[in-house]
């Protein structure tokens, strides 16, 4: 192949043009270099994702613990929480906490 050959290709013009050999350089830049690239914003991106399911996980949870104070402004259910959950007791009242062991030998 001669130079002359090589100056003909369209290849080779569309590669040599000032346009592509500028644009080439600056995508390289955005795409992994610069402070706002597509590396940058993937990683970001993945963060919101986490963000927002910890913010669903949150909001059921709240969503929870507002049904259970609802359901504590009754005495009677206000006093079994405290009894299965603190274990508390009434006067002269003996607690017995029966564990299974599920640990398989």
């Amino acid at each position: 192949m001669t130079i002359n050959t090589l100056k003909n290709n369209k290849v080779f013009k569309i590669l040599t043009n000032i346009f592509v050999l500028i644009f080439i350089p600056f995508l390289i830049w955005m795409l992994f270099f610069d402070e706002n690239s597509y590396l940058v914003h993937r990683k970001f991106n993945r963060e919101i994702k986490d963000l927002e399911s910890t913010v669903s996980f949150y909001k059921t949870k709240i969503a929870e613990d507002k049904a259970t104070i609802l359901k504590l402004n009754d005495s009677l259910q206000l006093e079994r929480f405290a009894r299965e959950q603190y274990l508390m007791k009434k006067e002269n009242e003996d607690i017995y906490i029966i564990e299974f062991d599920t640990i398989k030998k």
